[in-house]
């Protein structure tokens, strides 16, 4: 994993300097396609608080259920697409919201998230993607900027590793130069785009707007890459991941550079879109993750849904163990200071409603270690309200938030 502050690089004054200091606040937010299987993954509805069984599909993270919250009853009222759940997640957006506009969504929670914790960080945000994703058109992440404008992330172990770790050797100078040149084309096509503007009819000018809008986002980019240029990249005592992987050895591979992001203060906010049909290919299970969602009862189509239940539970008890394990220099665990979120837009089939929801870590202060039952309905985007505020972001809505879950409020 990566390396903690030692002493012996930076002096014991370093580090009891290091450790009076408040530790940042982290979200993370796992996502999954195809949604869970409905009768042996939800806690039964009659045990609230402390002390439920935990479901079969929820077993392998026995160990930790003290540390965990499982919501049920959050829905994202707006979303009536059920092919596309991952893509309004967090954002809790209507894809049919502006007329005339074929698909309309809005910025994602972890966006809102990333304007704030992001600041002092090399990356604002990172999106580590699904190479297979089925929202075609749309990139494999789950992530949307202010715009509504998907954002790329890195779609293999691989290439996260490289962009988080590796140094490249380009002398400074050269990047500055660089740096210039690429921000004089940006002001070049700036010039020319605003100079045609009073000759636009209505609907061409908003388009240009959204592609001014663009060049900001880009100018934003250049000017958090300028800020970092000269400042090295972090060491890290992982291996670089092979791009072959996939399924249940890429979520590893996945699980442990985020870990690593975090530990290396690399980025405060990261979003994860898991890849499930490859997660069922490497459990060795005949079936696609739409059919796998579309079981009956019974069947054998059931019997995948339930495996691929407890593989992704299995894995996700794991990246609590390493976050747990993972030490700041105050000697709390970056679990400590880690929002969770592991869940679906989709419960089963094409089913919207009772979206699964699993919350840990203490970074946003909220109540552990209970399952908490809220009204059929209570939008999913109150439970976002509730990290972000508790994650220090000064944001009084989001999406078709109502107000916070007091229910989950320490």
């Amino acid at each position: 994993m990566a390396l903690p502050a030692l002493e012996s690089l930076g002096g014991s004054a370093a580090v009891a300097a290091a450790a009076t200091l408040a530790r940042p606040k982290r979200l993370l937010f796992l996502g999954f396609g195809w949604g869970v299987t409905d009768h042996t993954w939800f806690p039964n509805r009659s045990q609230t608080g402390r002390g439920y069984t935990l479901p079969e599909g929820l077993a392998p993270l026995a160990k930790h259920q003290g540390d965990l919250t499982v919501v049920q009853g959050c829905v994202n009222r707006l979303n009536r697409d059920g092919h596309a759940g991952s893509s309004f997640w967090l954002t809790g957006a209507d894809r049919y919201g502006v007329p005339g506009v074929g698909y309309h969504n809005t910025i994602s929670a972890d966006q809102v998230a990333a304007a704030t914790l992001g600041r002092d960080t090399r990356f604002t945000s990172l999106q580590f993607a699904c190479r297979r994703a089925v929202d075609s058109g749309h990139g494999g992440s789950m992530s949307w900027n202010a715009r509504g404008k998907p954002l790329s992330g890195f779609e293999t172990p691989a290439a996260a590793y490289g962009r988080l770790f590796f140094e490249d050797d380009v002398p400074l100078e050269q990047k500055k130069a660089l740096l210039v040149r690429r921000r004089s084309v940006l002001d070049a096509v700036r010039t020319d785009a605003t100079s045609v503007r009073q000759s636009l009819a209505p609907r061409d000018a908003d388009k240009l707007d959204e592609y001014l809008e663009g060049i900001r986002d880009i100018e934003r980019r250049l000017t958090k890459e300028e800020q970092w240029m000269a400042t090295p990249r972090p060491k890290t005592e992982l291996r670089e991941p092979s791009e072959s992987l996939a399924g249940t050895p890429e979520i590893e591979a996945m699980y442990d550079l985020i870990t690593a992001a975090f530990q290396t203060d690399s980025s405060r906010v990261i979003t994860y879109r898991q890849p499930v049909e490859s997660l069922l290919e490497s459990l060795k299970l005949p079936h696609a993750g739409h059919d796998v969602s579309h079981y009956v009862p019974g069947t054998d189509r059931e019997a995948s849904s339930r495996r691929r239940d407890a593989e992704q539970s299995r894995l996700l008890a794991r990246l609590i163990d390493r976050l747990k394990a993972a030490k700041e220099p105050d000697g709390s665990s970056l679990f400590d200071h880690v929002t969770l979120v592991y869940g679906s837009n989709i419960r089963m089939h094409h089913h919207l409603d009772n979206c699964p929801t699993i919350l840990a870590g203490g970074g946003a202060g909220i109540r552990l270690g209970e399952h908490i039952v809220l009204a059929d309905g209570t939008p999913l985007c109150n439970v976002w309200l509730t990290l972000l505020q508790g994650a220090g972001v000064d944001v009084a809505n989001h999406g078709d938030s109502t107000g916070v879950v007091e229910q989950l409020l320490g």
